[in-house]
């Protein structure tokens, strides 16, 4: 079955941390992104989750990351992990991030 524990990275070079999956399938870790439109220095930000522990290898999760040291922004990430005949675990993702904006007037374009 599919393992998110380890050290991820993406095609971007953003680089995930998944600490211990419990038995219920929850974790936490840490996440740096290599992409931002915040002029601020990118610093690693934390992040928790769940995942289906699925018997097959194909299991989905969700995680959300608070990138509270660095920007008023958080995301929220769902995908599916998939392990290729090589054995090699990928993991495909989506995700939604939504900015603060000054006013409800403004809502329309907070998130992405």
């Amino acid at each position: 079955k599919c393992n998110l524990t380890g050290q991820w990275e993406n095609d971007l070079g953003s680089k995930m941390t998944v600490f211990k999956v419990d038995d219920d399938g929850n974790f936490s870790g840490e996440y740096l992104t290599a992409v931002s439109s915040t002029t601020k220095a990118i610093q690693v930000s934390p992040l928790v989750g769940t995942q289906h522990l699925d018997k097959d290898e194909n299991c989905t999760f969700g995680f959300t990351v608070n990138w509270k040291k660095f920007s008023d922004s958080t995301a929220v990430f769902v995908g599916q992990c998939f392990t290729e005949g090589s054995g090699d675990e990928v993991l495909h993702t989506s995700w939604l991030l939504r900015e603060k904006v000054d006013s409800e007037h403004s809502d329309w374009k907070a998130t992405r």
